[in-house]
């Protein structure tokens, strides 16, 4: 079942600001802003932007990987793994 997403006006924002901040970083659910009947906006806590950007540098990484893989550029998998068990052995 989906959520109902929070959806404020504009002028509710400007009304309190701080206590919309507070209830949002409480929250991991997006806030989206209305002006004129439209939504204008979305804000989100803090937590939940580095979230979101930790995940689509994870999401960029794997696309330039899918595209080495393609063009036949990186290693294969046995060099990899010899290489990361002489890292792990080296920390050791």
């Amino acid at each position: 079942m989906s959520r109902v997403p929070k959806i404020i006006p504009i002028s509710d924002l400007r009304q309190d600001a701080s206590g919309v901040v507070k209830r949002l970083s409480s929250s991991r659910d997006p806030l989206f802003i209305t002006q004129r009947g439209r939504a204008t906006a979305v804000i989100v806590s803090m937590e939940e932007y580095e979230h979101t950007q930790h995940e689509l540098e994870i999401l960029r990484l794997l696309a330039r990987g899918e595209k080495e893989i393609e063009a036949g550029v990186g290693y294969d998998l046995e060099t990899v793994i010899a290489e990361a068990d002489e890292i792990l052995a080296e920390q050791k």
